[in-house]
């Protein structure tokens, strides 16, 4: 006896605990260490070790018992295996005190939402050996969570896009996957019927295939926005200008107003992405005013004489007054 846990240790309740509180705290281990649920080389000895102390614990005439003198107090019989001794059934602890919505609410997923007959713990009686001869009922078979890869264009005007992946017996299957227009990185698309297979004739699981939408050269895109940078010379920008650019599809005028800075951005209102459902995003032009490298004696001689008339663009800046001369 000197080797087995305190009760109230094993179920991590006080010894104050009231009978609700032990039901709770068996209620979340049995979960946990169940064989079926948890693979863990420890598990079933866990798992038995929960057993024994709800059997004791939830019986008053046996907790009194243990409360006055500890394991050596219960006797054979009084613990461990159903029955006494070391033999028992397929599970190691007690289910004296457990009446069937516990037993239900404790394992009902775990063996496939069985439920309960007649005798009052029906097909659970079944998937621990002890008897029964309940149906199982139809379950639905698990879904299954996929990464796709797919292109920028792909998400930005729709498409079909082919997964191979193994079928429920391991044959290596295709699937053609239809992406609506406009889909999001990390959005979700739902394929019925491509998951788990299904328990007692219930329908099998769906396929839920997460998106992983590629890059584009040039542009960017934030939801149905794309931007684009757009490069214009020293002039273009001081005295103003109208550039092509690109769009997904063919090109757009853009104009550039006089005195436009570096890093201001233009919009083209709808010229972005458009959704399945017809709603259009915008084309953000972000401008990207580009010095010359190589100038003729002539221009430079230009530029610095236009530069003696130009205000000092650094005049009104916060930090200006730190380094003033």
């Amino acid at each position: 006896m000197s080797g087995k846990r305190d009760y109230y240790d094993v179920l991590d309740v006080p010894r104050s605990a009231s009978e609700e509180e032990i039901r709770t705290a068996h209620r979340k281990l049995a979960r946990k260490y169940h064989p079926d649920i948890n693979k863990a080389e420890d598990a079933s000895e866990r798992f038995s070790e929960v057993q024994e102390a709800y059997d004791v614990l939830s019986d008053q005439q046996k907790r009194t018992k243990y409360d006055r003198y500890g394991h050596a107090g219960l006797g054979a019989g009084m613990g461990g295996h159903p029955g006494g001794g070391a033999g028992g059934g397929r599970s190691s602890g007690g289910w004296n005190n457990v009446d069937p919505d516990t037993f239900e609410d404790i394992f009902g997923e775990a063996f496939g939402g069985r439920r309960r007959g007649a005798s009052g713990f029906g097909d659970f009686n079944d998937a621990f050996g002890v008897g029964g001869g309940g149906r199982q009922r139809p379950t639905k078979g698990q879904d299954v969570e996929h990464e796709l890869d797919i292109g920028f264009a792909v998400a930005a005007f729709g498409g079909t896009e082919r997964l191979r992946m193994n079928d429920q017996s391991g044959e290596v299957t295709t699937i053609d996957v239809k992406i609506p227009a406009g889909a999001g990185d990390g959005s979700k698309l739902r394929v019925r019927g491509k998951g788990g297979q299904g328990l007692a004739g219930g329908a099998d699981g769906d396929l839920i295939l997460k998106l992983k939408v590629g890059a584009h050269p040039w542009f960017r895109r934030d939801g149905l926005d794309l931007s684009i940078n757009i490069p214009v010379s020293i002039s273009e920008a001081s005295l103003g200008t109208s550039v092509k650019v690109p769009l997904l599809k063919g090109t757009a005028s853009l104009k550039v107003p006089a005195g436009m800075r570096s890093g201001g951005r233009l919009r083209l209102k709808g010229k972005g992405i458009e959704d399945a459902k017809g709603t259009c995003g915008d084309l953000h032009a972000v401008i990207d005013i580009v010095a010359p490298t190589e100038l003729s004696d002539a221009d430079r001689e230009a530029l610095a004489d236009i530069g003696t008339r130009l205000p000092d663009p650094r005049a009104d800046v916060a930090w200006a007054a730190e380094v003033k001369d």
